[in-house]
């Protein structure tokens, strides 16, 4: 399935005749010298454009490019950010068929995503740019909305909520109001939950448990819980210890609705993920051979 396909039928891929859509295998490569993760290794153009490649042939339908990480820093100018990410734009678009999502709050680097070939932006502030619904309806284009309370690269104190599943659900219903509002088409709108954006661990765990909720919409629910820091406190695990844990929160994620992954390490993401929808009922063993 290529990108314009996931563009305008919606996220997933066939399983085939009757079968429900599988769960797309989204991956992650930043421009960023601070990434939590990967800690600038894909900072260089040539760098990140490897790793969007070698995402793909690990099973990746759909890549997300990013700038500026969410979490506290130095900010960065527009002009930085745009000129991080729109040259990896191109050159993905030119060497692959993956749908591309550019991770951004900002209206501007947004519209200069999107004319540089990207399908979706994945706003983590969930339309606080009061431009951003705009730019993206009229490009035509797709977005993901992220559930956070403050403004990125910005710390917070204490997370509370009253209910942090309600008080996210209320949340994503008016930015799903203000996209279609807007005029993005409903068929090109998911929604995440924002896994520790401005969450503690124990909320992040309850996110998860009941993400089935996040079905109430009708849209495909995206989550991002690759290594992050509530799988490190839960298994008292450093971030380089963390794709076993990743990989029991997907098939956890997988089992209550995810539509969409964004993951890190997408080879063993893509094991957990398809192993979980086999035992569903959504995918074919490759070949039955045992006791046969």
């Amino acid at each position: 399935m290529t990108g314009s396909d996931i563009a305008s039928d919606g996220p997933g891929v066939d399983g085939g005749a009757g079968a429900q859509r599988l769960v797309d295998l989204v991956g992650i490569v930043n421009r960023t010298r601070d990434s939590f993760y990967d800690k600038g290794a894909t900072y260089q153009l040539d760098r990140a454009v490897a790793a969007v490649l070698r995402a793909e042939a690990e099973g990746a339908s759909w890549i997300d490019l990013g700038g500026v990480p969410f979490g506290p820093g130095a900010p960065v100018s527009l002009d930085e950010e745009i000129n991080r990410v729109v040259p990896l734009i191109r050159e993905a678009r030119r060497q692959t068929s993956m749908v591309i999502s550019v991770d951004t709050t900002n209206a501007p680097v947004a519209e200069a995503a999107l004319e540089a070939g990207a399908d979706y932006i994945n706003d983590t502030s969930g339309l606080s740019d009061p431009a951003m619904a705009g730019v993206i309806a009229r490009a035509s284009k797709g977005v993901v909305l992220v559930h956070s309370v403050s403004k990125p690269r910005v710390p917070v104190g204490h997370a509370e909520y009253r209910d942090v599943v309600s008080d996210v659900l209320d949340f994503l219903q008016v930015r799903v109001d203000r996209a279609l509002d807007a005029g993005i088409d409903a068929e090109r709108i998911c929604v995440d939950p924002g896994h520790d954006l401005n969450k503690n661990t124990l909320h992040s765990l309850e996110l998860t448990r009941r993400l089935e909720e996040f079905g109430v919409f009708g849209l495909p629910i995206f989550v991002a819980v690759s290594n992050k820091d509530f799988i490190g406190e839960t298994l008292k695990a450093p971030i380089d210890q963390r794709i076993t844990g990743t990989a029991a929160t997907l098939a956890v994620c997988v089992m209550k609705g995810a539509s969409l992954v964004r993951v890190h390490n997408v080879a063993e993401a893509l094991q957990a993920v398809r192993m979980t929808e086999a035992i569903l009922g959504r995918w074919q063993p490759d070949g039955l051979r045992h006791n046969i």
